[in-house]
């Protein structure tokens, strides 16, 4: 029972691993790559935001300024976006995308799109499931297999988190299709610079959905563990 789960792990964290660090590494390169190449308009994080929400006709979002590097984000509890150093105040294509990215987000709640509405309320019940499912089921996997109905709660719990970040996915690329028609219509970039726009929020997009396919390779996992489990 023990050799199944040992050789196993290692394939499944070797996937997950591999599929992670191209995610990381990927987005990182755009990042980085154009973050150096400037608007030939020179349109800021904090322009292109502003543009977002004016043209969909969205008030009273504030747009501040903070400290670090990529972590940017916008927060519908005060209703403000954050842009980091790279981003508020740079006239990079990456800052463009970015920034605008987050502005589709303030944009969703104002038009109370559904997948976002519907992840806001998950959002509890998921930290609820992971804070809990780990310890029960690795309570679960040291009783005898009579118990495994333990085991099986354990992996429902888990299973929120994998439905979270199933909501997550339309909701991020919802986003930066609303940042891009933003862009496009403004007429602030040209052709080329969309394409390295795009390319930005697609490296981005792709970290969620590794996300996912992590959550879902350590789903298939638990299952395949408790069902193991069940035919010894």
């Amino acid at each position: 029972m023990f050799y199944y789960y040992d050789t196993n792990y290692f394939l499944y964290a070797l996937i997950t691993l591999t599929i992670t660090m191209f995610a990381h590494f990927r987005v990182k390169f755009m990042f980085n790559k154009y973050s150096k190449i400037k608007c030939r308009k020179s349109i800021t994080g904090l322009q292109s935001s502003e543009n977002v929400l004016y043209q969909n006709n969205i008030n009273g979002v504030e747009i501040c300024h903070i400290h670090g590097q990529y972590n940017d984000y916008y927060d519908p509890r005060n209703n403000k976006i954050s842009l980091s150093d790279p981003i508020y105040n740079e006239a990079s294509i990456a800052a463009v995308g970015i920034a605008s990215h987050e502005a589709g987000h303030a944009v969703q709640y104002a038009k109370n799109y559904g997948f976002v509405k519907a992840r806001q309320r998950l959002v509890p019940i998921t930290q609820l499931c992971s804070s809990l499912s780990t310890p029960i089921i690795c309570l679960g996997l040291m009783l005898p297999v009579q118990y495994n109905f333990i085991v099986n709660f354990g992996i429902l719990l888990f299973s929120f988190a994998v439905l979270f970040q199933l909501v997550t996915l339309p909701v991020e690329f919802d986003a930066s299709k609303r940042a891009l028609v933003a862009l496009q219509n403004s007429g602030n970039l040209t052709d080329e610079e969309m394409k390295g726009t795009k390319k930005v929020l697609s490296a981005a997009a792709m970290t969620y959905v590794a996300a996912l396919f992590t959550s879902l390779i350590s789903l298939i996992r638990l299952v395949l563990i408790s069902s193991h489990r069940n035919d010894d």
